[in-house]
């Protein structure tokens, strides 16, 4: 008899959509964290946008859990009174040279079950945002912004009210399978301890490379080495005239840097892809020259003098992600071997969105 029906090692955004699945469907369930409180990492340093999916190869795990996502959280948060706006998208080009590429990524959204998509020209930009400049835009509705520390929260506590636990302070060290099924997992922090667990799911997010080689068993063929991508953002200290997010087309590595009106109506640039070997959360104020040149490409009456440094983050990318499409990484027995385990590697963009569908797909291959 284990101790805990599910462990779950990592409290940002998937984590605990993955907890709360579990604990919804009966299971005990602790979840565990290195740092001394949930979200520190990737989930609390990112735009806080939600997706609408048209970026990711159709059938792709990335699409089809960021489109799932997106009304997943809209209704989560609504039903428990968690800002989360759609406040619809643009994603903008300079000419005419652009029009077969947009058209290409309004077709994949089609594809991917996006049905509110349409392009729009230059006079219809114009009534949607008067201060873009651009030949035309792919104008997407459902996209929106939401309070990310206030769902993980939310989701925190649908997993307390099921009796689960947030263990703070509790980083992982490692999991060795039992004979009999299960998993002894060890744990560290200032008061360690070792618990035995029916099922383990990794959510490690820039450590998910060091979690899934301290578990016995896991050939390391299954375990992709993690890369760190830093992105810079910038503040604009004067008032912006948006109300939508605005996008450029999508290039290496990231969706470009885009304009993002945060929860107060501030106006929020980035981010940038810079690939580093640490946690190194300073802004790279020498990007401000490359962040002045891509935003008056959309933006030309943009006062340079107020675009400040405002902070970073930093996301796992694994395979080539730096530099091409890599989905997501949910491996299980079928994969792997190992009863009851689920690794999760490369939840990088759209993660936060997809979070609340991963944690049901996580919680539908434990069920199998």
């Amino acid at each position: 008899m284990s101790d805990i029906d599910a462990i779950i090692v990592g409290a940002g955004a998937v984590g605990l959509a993955v907890g709360r699945a579990l604990a919804v469907a009966g299971k005990s369930v602790i979840v565990l964290e290195k740092n001394e409180s949930f979200g520190e990492e990737t989930s609390s340093r990112n735009s806080e946008v939600i997706h609408a999916g048209m970026y990711y190869p159709t059938g792709s795990l990335k699409a089809r859990h960021c489109v799932a996502g997106k009304w997943a959280m809209y209704q989560f948060c609504r039903e428990r009174g968690i800002s989360a706006r759609d406040i619809g998208k643009l994603i903008v080009i300079p000419d005419a040279g652009a029009m077969e590429p947009l058209a290409k990524l309004y077709q994949r959204g089609l594809d991917n079950d996006i049905p509110d998509l349409e392009i729009v020209e230059r006079a219809k930009i114009k009534t949607l945002e008067p201060a873009i400049t651009a030949y035309a835009a792919l104008n997407s509705p459902s996209s929106g912004i939401v309070d990310s520390h206030s769902y993980m929260l939310a989701l925190l506590g649908v997993i307390e009210d099921h009796g689960g636990a947030l263990a703070r302070g509790a980083p992982f060290l490692g999991a060795t399978p039992l004979a009999g099924g299960g998993f002894e997992v060890r744990v560290g922090g200032q008061e360690p301890m070792t618990l035995t667990t029916s099922q383990l799911v990794l959510s490690a997010g820039l450590w998910s490379t060091q979690a899934g080689r301290a578990i016995e068993g896991l050939d390391p063929i299954h375990v992709p080495e993690t890369n760190f991508a830093k992105g810079n953002y910038f503040t604009y200290g004067g008032k912006a005239p948006f109300s939508r997010l605005i996008y450029p087309m999508p290039s290496t590595g990231g969706l470009g840097i885009h304009l993002t009106p945060d929860m107060n109506g501030q106006a929020r640039f980035g981010p940038d892809v810079q690939r580093v070997d640490s946690l190194d959360y300073r802004v790279d104020e020498s990007q401000k020259g490359a962040f002045v040149a891509s935003i008056k490409a959309y933006w030309p009456q943009m006062n340079a003098d107020l675009l400040k440094p405002d902070y970073t983050g930093i996301r796992p990318k694994i395979g080539n992600a730096l530099t091409q499409f890599e989905d997501f990484r949910i491996l299980d027995q079928s994969v792997h071997g190992l009863e009851g385990l689920v690794c999760l590697f490369g939840i990088d963009s759209p993660g936060l969105t997809s979070s609340y569908a991963i944690g049901d797909d996580v919680a539908a291959r434990l069920s199998c």
